[in-house]
């Protein structure tokens, strides 16, 4: 019975399997021969689909991979500014400038007349010991010629880092020798150091420069610490100007050395990260000591979040001028190929509720970029009154007053120096030929500088050989033709600037770093809160102030005056 049953429902049951596979295939023949406009217009997969629609229809071969490379930056750049690409190539490069060390040959180099010329050989690192010298010119790489439009600071430094304990041979040309010397390096661990410089200002002061926040900051800060420490210092001035930032967790370590317990240092929060808060857990050694910070445009994310966690929480005087305003938090997420994007997820704010990110539109990544030449403009390097604060006002653990709309505002305002400034330094700065001079007169003259092996007996003996006239003279040979009256007035700058790069070009960034710093008004202003016992914040009507000095009367040298502002600041590479 229940055989007869089955067989009577048989052919239905086969029609209906006959009409469904008509019905799945017509639909598998509508999506995926000829008509793929219906998956395109649906769904969140419309990029992918398009781009095996190009791959499998378009009238010429593509490369797909490069459109892809192509089109994530441009879907990024619609999001915000910090929200970016990183191709596999250039992965190593960026995260290195944050990690304690790279695998390379140990040199600081530039790139002169397309040849590398060898800046600084790093103590202690492979290229010493295989003896190499600054001053030498790398015309050769593993025996193959590496002169001419082919050298890049990319090629040099794809050539000549590489995996720890691997072999280079380097080819140079020495000065005075006419033969290639060859040399062959093994390859090793170069540090990376955060902190560029540790030393006593004067006999109470000591002073840190901090050039980024890397993995190895705290501990090379408690180094720099213990060493102030040996020479009893009593106040001390952090220098964050030109910054950066780097990682959140350092700049965390770092404040929270300088606070008591349980204050915020920083909180982060986005429409998918929930607020997460950044405390002091008590155990930092110097919560007593006297600090200043300083800042500047340069100083971004977490320079800025040191700075505001010491300035919302009454703990440092803040000195110099609005820092760069970078309060976004990426998260990195990487890709098979090895490239990666760095995606925004949150936002930094500070104690007081301030959030660091200064005003942005999205999509606009070139009006954003040129936002300090805005400020510039403006006059706010020049009279803390041109400062344009958006959003509400806000306040730090004791009343004192404190603004939001990007960036973190000093307590102490200090403007760009425009002092003796003419269109001869502006031009020699912007040219390069401070740069190119400076290191043509250490290469002509090493043996003899040879003879200075710190920075007090080296300025004093380039003071006496009379710099800028040498340049004048080079510089009119090189095009740029010479102004008596104007070098006149420049003259300091002049020496300042070509004599620095000399001392780094013999010397370390360190011994750079004092000369520069004796010319240096913030600084000034600094020691002279210090000598008038007034580091530390106070109640609002007690609150420092100091003179505005007059803004430049023509702003029409804008990008030139840009130029200047970086024209002190060390740009060797390194391999």
């Amino acid at each position: 019975m229940s055989q007869n049953k089955t067989n009577r429902f048989m052919p239905i049951v086969l029609a209906l399997c006959v009409v469904i596979g008509i019905l799945i295939g017509t639909f598998y023949a509508n999506h995926f021969s000829g008509n793929r406009l219906n998956i395109i217009n649906s769904g969140s997969n419309r990029l992918n689909n398009l781009l095996h629609i190009i791959d499998d229809q378009y009238v010429d071969n593509v490369n797909i991979d490069s459109l892809v490379e192509k089109a994530i930056p441009q879907i990024l750049s619609e999001l915000d500014p910090h929200s970016v690409y990183v191709s596999a190539k250039d992965v190593e490069a960026i995260n290195d400038d944050l990690k304690g060390s790279f695998s390379g040959v140990g040199i600081e180099f530039t790139i002169r007349e397309d040849t590398i010329h060898i800046q600084n050989v790093i103590k202690n690192g492979p290229a010493e010991r295989a003896g190499l010298l600054a001053g030498d010119k790398i015309v050769t790489v593993d025996d193959q010629p590496f002169v001419g439009k082919v050298v890049t600071n990319q090629e040099a430094q794809h050539r000549l880092k590489g995996p720890k304990d691997t072999k280079v041979k380097i080819g140079v040309i020495r000065y005075g020798q006419k033969d290639v010397q060859q040399f062959t390096v093994t390859r090793g661990e170069i540090p990376q150091k955060s902190i560029a410089s540790t030393y006593m200002i004067d006999d109470k002061t000591g002073y840190i420069r901090i050039k980024n926040f890397g993995e190895t900051t705290y501990p090379e800060l408690l180094i720099s610490l213990a060493e102030l420490s040996q020479e009893s210092f009593k106040n001390l001035i952090i220098d964050l100007r030109d910054n950066t930032g780097g990682y959140l967790q350092s700049a965390v370590q770092m404040a929270n050395e300088f606070l008591p317990k349980n204050k915020l240092i920083v909180y982060t929060e986005g429409r998918k990260s929930p607020r997460q808060d950044y405390r002091s857990d008590g155990h930092g050694s110097y919560q007593k000591i006297p600090l200043i910070v300083l800042i500047n445009e340069g100083s971004a994310s977490a320079a800025e979040i040191f700075a505001g966690a010491m300035q919302d929480n009454d703990r440092a005087t803040i000195i110099g001028r609005r820092s760069f305003g970078k309060g976004l938090v990426q998260q990195q997420i990487g890709f098979t190929d090895g490239s990666l994007i760095r995606l925004t997820i949150a936002r930094y704010y500070t104690p007081s509720g301030r959030c660091i990110q200064k005003p942005y539109t999205e999509g606009d990544v070139a009006g954003y970029e040129q936002d300090l030449i805005a400020r510039y403009e403006h006059g706010e390097f020049f009279s803390q009154d041109s400062i344009k604060h958006t959003g509400p006002t806000y306040h730090t653990s004791i009343g004192r007053e404190v603004f939001g709309g990007g960036g973190i505002t000093p307590d102490i305002f200090v403007p760009e120096d425009t002092v003796n400034m003419t269109s001869y330094f502006k031009q020699a700065s912007m040219s390069g030929l401070i740069l190119q001079f400076a290191f043509t007169y250490t290469d002509d003259n090493r043996q003899k500088l040879n003879n200075y092996d710190n920075m007090k007996s080296l300025s004093d003996y380039l003071r006496r050989q009379d710099t800028v006239e040498k340049f004048a003279v080079y510089a009119d040979k090189h095009g740029l033709k010479r102004r008596n009256l104007m070098i006149q007035k420049s003259h300091d700058l002049l020496e300042h600037y070509i004599n620095s790069r000399i001392i780094y070009n013999m010397l370390d960034e360190q011994s750079w770093n004092k000369y520069v710093n004796q010319f240096d008004h913030v600084l000034d202003e600094a020691l002279r809160v210090f000598k008038n016992n007034a580091s530390f914040p106070t109640k609002p009507e007690e609150t420092i102030t100091t003179k505005k000095n007059e803004k430049v009367a023509s702003l029409d040298n804008t990008f030139h005056n840009k130029s200047i502002r970086n024209a002190f600041k060390l740009t060797a590479n390194r391999a």
